[in-house]
């Protein structure tokens, strides 16, 4: 057997554009590969995963490079990169895309736009596709049309197997269903690469949206009334919340309607009424333009960052909105947050062991955020997420798989729930040898012999 050679746009430290190449939107956790292959196509993917298991070296999976703990890079090994493979096909007449790995959601927004269709997936522009998908997938049309994952059709996959030790396969709902349950909220990087990805699409044209903005002394009645409203209302609207640091002094609750501004309005009631509103907008604009409203610049920018996250099952008691608030009062900079989104509507409707996705009964996702700009505060930065989650703990289930934290004990339970047993048996199948691993993957359920 020939062995394996590597192809595609091979980039080493001696290039001149290897620090970019090796950079990752979380500048907190630098790795330094020894080979970054920019694969353009399937073959140099499965060239890759054949040359790294025939010269032992140890390798990770990258794409839209937004893993928030850097489990797309290590240090002094390959990293077999599909950002160049980025085509996106378009059936208009059954109503599909086939959208290779590499795409990021801008340009899937973009090119599903001019036919005037969409995939409900996430806000910041420069997301892999891949990644947000294999972690269930959530945003601002989760409540109308589900999780991203659950517009998945089929993918196609580089496993590590075969006669030649990479072979690509295909799993759909049919075919090797198992592993396509699995690849619908198990998480990115722990069955194998994902080349291209096949959704079902949806109209959408015109949308409202809307911003309220509150002061910071509206902090808990601005949030109650959220909370009882979001994962109730109307299920053709998405919103989220954004609790700012007391620095900043405000809270912003925004969103999706797919339908008129009028309707909204109403819909709108309960939190127009809530304290004193300093600023209330309600417009409509088409869909490409929601999605402009609603990507943040920062978030696309690498930064030194840590992130956490968790559900919400129960409205939180009057007790942990005056924690969020006091932790928020005692905020490690002016840009540390609490965001949370509204669920249930079209991704409450499917069963918790129906894809590997287990949060379905969930209201309410929400996340940590921190930003800073010195590297000597990020112990501080790092002890204020983890406050936050220990503080919230009592009140908040597991977390997004797409919200990785190191710090996260029990990790397979607070990503998987009950579906990680599950998830073991398809890791077993499909990945014996335990050919993709790193810090929280998942493990095969028994030890290869």
């Amino acid at each position: 057997m020939k062995k394996a050679k590597l192809t595609g746009r091979i980039v080493t430290p001696d290039d001149p554009n290897y620090e970019q190449a090796r950079t990752n939107n979380n500048l907190s956790i630098p790795k330094f590969p020894s080979k970054i292959v920019f694969c353009q196509k399937t073959k140099d993917v499965i060239n890759a995963l054949r040359w790294v298991q025939e010269n032992n070296e140890s390798f990770r999976i990258r794409s839209g490079r937004h893993s928030y703990e850097n489990f797309s890079l290590v240090n002094e090994g390959l990293i077999i990169d599909v950002s160049e493979m980025n085509n996106i096909v378009v059936n208009s007449s059954v109503m599909t895309a086939r959208i290779e790995a590499g795409a990021n959601l801008g340009k899937v927004y973009r090119e599903l736009w001019e036919h005037g269709l969409t995939i409900p997936a996430g806000t910041e522009s420069s997301v892999g596709v891949v990644g947000l998908t294999l972690g269930g997938g959530i945003g601002m049309l989760s409540r109308p049309f589900g999780l991203t994952c659950d517009n998945l059709i089929e993918i196609e996959m580089v496993r590590a197997g075969g006669h030649l030790g990479a072979e690509l396969i295909t799993a759909n709902k049919h075919t090797n269903s198992d592993l396509f349950w699995a690849c619908c909220g198990g998480g990115g990087g722990n069955f194998g690469i994902v080349t291209s990805l096949t959704f079902e699409l949806h109209p959408i044209s015109n949308v409202s949206i809307f911003s309220i903005t509150w002061g910071w002394e509206d902090f808990e009645v601005a949030f109650d009334a959220w909370q009882h409203f979001a994962p109730h209302t109307d299920e053709n609207l998405t919103s989220q919340i954004e609790l700012k640091s007391k620095e900043v002094g405000e809270i912003v609750a925004q969103g999706i309607f797919v339908g008129s501004p009028s309707k909204l309005k109403k819909l709108l009631r309960p939190l127009r009424n809530a304290g004193s509103p300093i600023n209330v907008w309600i417009k409509e604009v088409p869909y490409i333009k929601a999605v402009k409203f609603f990507d943040v610049p920062s978030g696309n920018q690498p930064a030194l960052r840590k992130r956490s996250g968790s559900f919400i099952e129960r409205t939180f008691p009057k007790k942990a909105i005056m924690e969020m608030k006091e932790l928020l009062a005692n905020a490690p900079n002016r840009d540390a947050t609490i965001w949370q989104q509204s669920l249930r509507g079209a991704v409450g409707q499917i069963p918790s062991n129906s894809t590997a996705y287990y949060y379905r009964n969930a209201l309410i996702a929400q996340e940590y955020l921190t930003i800073w700009e010195d590297p000597e505060e990020e112990q501080q930065n790092i002890r204020w997420i983890e406050q936050v989650r220990n503080t919230l703990s009592p009140y908040t289930v597991g977390d997004y798989v797409n919200f990785p934290d190191l710090y996260i004990k029990d990790w397979p339970t607070a990503y998987y729930g009950r579906n990680f047993r599950r998830l073991r048996d398809v890791k077993t199948k499909y990945d014996p040898r335990n050919v993709f691993q790193f810090a929280q993957s998942i493990p095969p359920s028994r030890k290869w012999l």
